[in-house]
């Protein structure tokens, strides 16, 4: 195992200097690792350690450590170094011990689960970092000895990550998603199989059931692990927490439950925490209820795929919908068309998601948020019917008109909250 002494002797490139790559550089600094030069294609971050001549650096440095944004290393000319490309990760993984590790990846449900998991722990009385695609990055986090660390884990980092190795690996899930990036779905699954590729035979890889064939293709030698929904939905009337009671969270449940046993934590211990646990915001998040109305902000909702869970946990949904789409996403309504009054078409790709949802449902183009709520509102008046959902799950990425997803569904909740009062 490399240690801090180690990475004194060996150079480096940090290449992308957004929130991970400020993290290497904060890392390099607090350790006195000082042979490290950086490069970001945009912004001149730092005056300080920035390379003159990239393509000199590429050749010269023992490691690249790529931020997991950076995607056209073909073009960048970046994939003949591909034997020195590395992650923020793999520098975690590297140099530190003393510690188990819970990777969580899949398409859907990461955060969830990773919250859960950390919930889990705590109130079980075990120490627990969490880290990585959620919240803290992996290289600021204070890892006490003999403690948990839970890392959300994307398929960006895991497809460039060369030395991970969790003690319990969790693969979720994989549908379409970010094929822009990886360029088609195969690629996009080895990259989440990754995961697996370094475990030893006494740790564990807890994966989805549909994804069996792949773990062993591959010939992965760690514990497998299949949780089974129907194993679990034999305790759930036991949990009388009503965000984990919607079905929309069973396979994350089914996981966590599965984890559970490997640790032997009791099942009245099981229930008993997760009965506290309050969910993630922006996740099919019930935020305000007012006579006839339930308002759900479900703005991580960035494919179809995600969308579908929360259309078939709600009844008489207005559906606010569009954005950015997926590569290949479809919108397949089959079996719950039935759920929705109509659609509200917003953003800057609003011809897409007409041709996927004309014929199948009755909707408007409303473009933005504001007029979006507005016109639900009334048509909401205009009916009498007792129960109506406004829910905001786009099936789509936000940044045509938002930030990023957490700015979309905070402007969905202030303005929700503001014409709620005005016409209900």
């Amino acid at each position: 195992m490399l240690s801090i002494s180690n990475l004194k002797e060996l150079s480096f490139l940090v290449y992308g200097l957004g929130i991970t790559g400020q993290s290497v550089v904060k890392f390099f600094k607090k350790n006195k690792i000082k042979n490290f030069t950086v490069w970001d294609d945009k912004k001149k971050l730092f005056q300080s350690n920035r390379a003159k001549n990239l393509n000199e650096v590429l050749n010269k440095v023992d490691f690249i450590i790529l931020s997991p944004g950076i995607s056209d290393i073909k073009k960048k000319n970046l994939n003949k170094f591909n034997s020195k490309i590395i992650t923020d990760i793999d520098l975690f993984f590297l140099t530190n011990k003393n510690f188990k590790s819970v990777v969580v990846t899949g398409t859907n449900g990461k955060s969830t689960t990773c919250k859960l998991i950390s919930h889990l722990l705590k109130k079980n009385n075990y120490k627990v970092a969490l880290g990585g695609n959620i919240g803290t990055p992996i290289l600021e986090l204070k890892v006490k000895k003999n403690s948990y660390v839970i890392i959300e884990a994307s398929s960006f980092q895991l497809a460039r990550s060369k030395f991970i190795n969790p003690d319990f690996a969790f693969l979720l899930n994989i549908t379409n998603d970010h094929l822009d990036w990886h360029g088609n779905l195969l690629n996009y699954t080895n990259s989440k199989l990754k995961i697996f590729r370094l475990q030893k035979k006494k740790q564990f890889a807890i994966l989805n059931s549909k994804l069996i064939k792949f773990f062993k293709k591959k010939k992965f030698i760690s514990q497998l692990v299949i949780p089974s929904e129907k194993k679990y939905k034999k305790i759930k009337y036991k949990i009388k927490n009503h965000y984990l009671r919607l079905s929309v969270n069973d396979e994350n449940m089914s996981f966590v439950f599965a984890f559970s046993k490997l640790l032997k934590i009791r099942e009245a211990e099981f229930t008993r925490t997760i009965n506290s646990f309050i969910g993630l915001p922006h996740r099919y998040e019930i935020f305000l209820k007012k006579k006839n109305v339930i308002f759900i902000n479900d703005s991580k909702a960035t494919s179809f795929e995600s969308s579908k869970f929360a259309l078939s946990n709600s009844k008489n949904v207005y559906w606010i919908l569009g954005g950015i789409p997926k590569k290949n996403d479809k919108i397949v309504l089959s079996g719950i068309k039935k759920n929705i009054v109509k659609g509200y078409l917003i953003g800057k790709n609003v011809n897409f998601f007409k041709k996927q949802i004309k014929n199948k449902i009755n909707f408007s183009i409303t473009n933005n948020l504001k007029k979006t709520i507005i016109e639900i509102l009334k048509d909401i008046n205009s009916t009498n019917t007792k129960y109506n959902t406004i829910l905001l799950s786009p099936a789509a990425a936000s940044y045509d008109q938002f930030l990023n997803f957490e700015k979309r569904g905070d402007e969905f909740k202030k303005l929700s909250k503001i014409y709620a009062r005005k016409f209900i």
